[in-house]
C-alpha cells in the first residue's frame, strides 16, 4: 500500500497525531493541543465511492466523525469549570468546590463564574445591590403567571415566564438592536445578567405559590439571595419582619453553590448552542431549563426519593440491590456520566442535610439512604461499575425535609445554575469565535426515490409506530344529532 510522506521514518513533531487512510494510503497530520485534535482535520481523508457504496455516505467530501451524546467530542474551549472524573475533583476558575462551599457564598461565586474572579469589596457590594434590585418582574408578566393552571409544573411555569420575559424586553433582543449588540456593548450584556439572576429567584417562588394558591409575594433587597427566595415562598399574615431561619438559607445558599455550574451538561450545552445563534439570554434560559426540566437531568433528585419510598425500610435494601443486579429495579442517585470516583458535591451535601435536619426534623429517608449506600459501596457489583452517590443522592433528601414538594425539585436546580448558564453564554460571547452551532450527520435512510401519487401507493393499515392513527374524541350526543 502506498504511503504519504507523512508515515516516513522523519521525526515527527510530539504534540500531533499521524493518522493513516488505509482506504487510499493517505496520511495526515493533526496536531494535538490541549490534549483534543479538531475533528475538521478529518475532512481531509476523502476516498472514492466504493463498489456498492451508498453515495449518501458522502465519502469523496470527507470523513465525519460520529459521536452518538457527545461522549468524547469537545464543543468548547472554557475556562470556567473543571472536572477531573477519575479523582473525584471539581473546580470553578481554579477554586475547589469545597473551599467555595465552604468560604464563600452563592452570589459571590456566581459572580466568580461569570467574570473570572472573585470580587472585590467594592465589587461585591454593587454585584449584589444591583441583583437584590433587579428582582421585580413587570406586572403583565406576574398577570401572565398567574393564569397558570394551579396544577402546572412548576418548571413549566418558570420555562413559560423567561420565554415570555424576552418580549418584555425589547431593548436586550438582538433581533430587534443588532446581532452584535452583546459582543460590542458590554454594559448591556451586565444590565441583563443581573436581571436574570434577580428575576430568577422570583420567577421560582411564583411557580411555587401558584401551587399553594397562594398570592405573590413582593421580593424583598434586604435580604440575602436565598432568604429572599425564601421569603417569596413563605411568606403569609405575618409581619413584614419575618425572616426565614438563616440556617435554612445557608443550607440553601451552599446547595446553590453545588449547583451553579457543571461543565458541558445537557443544560449548559443546550445554552451554549441556542446562544450561537445571538437570540437574547432570556430564550437561551428557557431553553437550557427546557432541557434541565428532562428527567434525565434534573428530575434526578426527584427519582432517588420515589425510589427510597418505594423501598420503604432498611430491611428491604437488600433484596433491592439484589433486584437491580437482576435488571429489575432501578438504581438512582449513584454514578454519574463524568465521575468515575465520589461526586466530590455528595461529601459537601451530606454535612449540609445534618444542619437542614437540626432545624426540620431527621428526614425518616436517610436511614434508608444511608444504608443503601453502605451496602452498595461494599458491594463489588456496584464498585467496579464506579457506582458511587452524587449529590442527587442527598439534595433530594435535604429538600425533602425543608418540606418542598418533589416536583419543585428541579426549580431548585435551576435558579442556582442560572448562573453557569450566563458564564458560558457570556464566555462564548467575549470569545470573538462565536459561530453557529450546525453539528453533522450520518445519513443512514433511504436513497433517492420517485415520488408515487396517493391512488397509486399501496394501501396498508398503520399502527401508532408508523404514524397517526384515529385519536378517541369526545363528541356528545348532541353533536352527533340529526337534523
Amino acid at each position: 500500500m502506498a504511503v504519504s510522506s507523512a508515515t516516513s521514518s522523519a521525526p515527527k513533531p510530539k504534540n500531533s497525531l499521524t493518522v493513516i487512510d488505509n482506504r487510499t494510503g493517505k496520511a495526515i497530520e493533526v496536531e494535538i493541543k490541549n490534549n483534543s485534535i479538531p475533528a475538521t482535520a478529518f475532512t481531509q481523508l476523502k476516498a472514492p465511492l466504493a463498489k456498492g457504496e451508498r453515495a449518501e455516505n458522502d465519502t469523496p467530501y470527507g470523513l465525519r466523525v460520529l459521536d452518538p451524546a457527545f461522549v468524547n467530542t469537545a464543543m468548547i474551549t472554557s475556562s470556567i469549570t473543571y472536572i477531573d472524573g477519575n479523582k473525584g475533583f471539581l473546580m470553578h476558575r481554579g477554586y475547589p468546590i469545597e473551599q467555595l462551599a465552604e468560604k464563600s457564598n452563592f452570589l459571590e461565586t456566581a459572580y466568580l463564574l461569570i467574570y473570572g474572579e472573585l470580587p472585590s469589596k467594592s465589587q461585591y457590594k454593587v454585584w449584589s445591590w444591583e441583583i437584590m434590585n433587579h428582582t421585580f418582574v413587570a406586572e403583565d408578566l406576574q398577570a401572565m403567571i398567574r393564569q397558570m393552571r394551579y396544577d402546572s409544573h412548576p418548571m413549566s411555569v418558570f420555562i413559560s415566564a423567561f420565554a415570555a420575559m424576552s418580549a418584555f424586553a425589547p431593548e436586550a433582543n438582538p433581533a430587534l438592536q443588532g446581532q452584535d449588540m452583546y459582543i460590542n456593548d458590554k454594559s448591556i450584556m451586565n444590565k441583563q445578567i443581573v436581571r436574570i439572576l434577580g428575576k430568577a429567584t422570583t420567577v421560582a417562588a411564583m411557580a411555587y405559590r401558584i401551587r399553594i394558591n397562594r398570592r405573590f409575594t413582593p421580593p424583598r433587597s434586604d435580604l440575602s439571595y436565598t432568604e429572599n427566595l425564601l421569603y417569596m415562598m413563605d411568606h403569609m399574615a405575618e409581619p413584614y419582619s419575618y425572616r426565614p431561619d438563616p440556617r435554612l438559607a445557608k443550607a440553601l445558599d451552599i446547595l446553590f453553590i453545588l449547583h451553579a455550574d457543571h461543565e458541558m451538561n445537557c443544560s449548559t450545552s443546550t445554552m451554549v448552542h441556542v446562544g450561537s445563534s445571538l437570540v437574547d439570554p432570556y430564550s437561551c434560559i428557557a431553553a437550557a431549563a427546557s432541557a434541565l426540566y428532562g428527567p434525565l437531568h434534573g428530575g434526578a433528585n426527584e427519582a432517588v426519593i420515589r425510589m427510597l419510598t418505594r423501598i420503604g425500610s432498611v430491611e428491604n435494601v437488600p433484596a433491592f440491590l439484589e433486584g437491580v443486579k437482576q435488571k429489575k429495579e432501578l438504581l438512582f442517585g449513584f454514578g454519574h456520566r463524568v465521575y468515575r470516583e465520589t461526586d466530590p458535591r455528595s461529601k459537601v451535601i451530606r454535612e449540609v442535610a445534618d444542619m437542614v435536619f437540626e432545624v426540620c426534623g431527621r428526614e425518616p429517608l436517610i436511614d434508608i439512604a444511608i444504608a443503601l449506600k453502605d451496602a452498595a459501596l461494599k458491594d463489588e457489583y456496584f464498585t467496579s461499575r464506579k457506582l458511587y452517590p452524587n449529590v442527587d443522592y442527598w439534595s433530594g433528601l435535604i429538600y425533602k425535609a425543608m418540606g418542598f414538594p418533589l416536583d419543585f425539585y428541579p426549580v431548585l436546580f435551576v435558579v442556582p445554575r442560572v448562573a453557569g448558564y450566563l458564564a458560558h453564554w457570556k464566555q462564548q460571547l467575549d470569545s470573538g469565535k462565536n459561530k453557529i452551532s450546525r453539528p453533522r450527520q450520518v445519513y443512514v435512510g433511504k436513497s433517492r426515490r420517485d415520488y408515487v401519487p396517493i391512488d397509486q401507493r399501496e394501501d396498508r393499515e398503520v399502527t401508532a409506530k408508523d404514524g397517526i392513527t384515529a385519536i378517541p374524541h369526545y363528541i356528545s350526543k348532541r353533536r352527533l344529532a340529526k337534523i
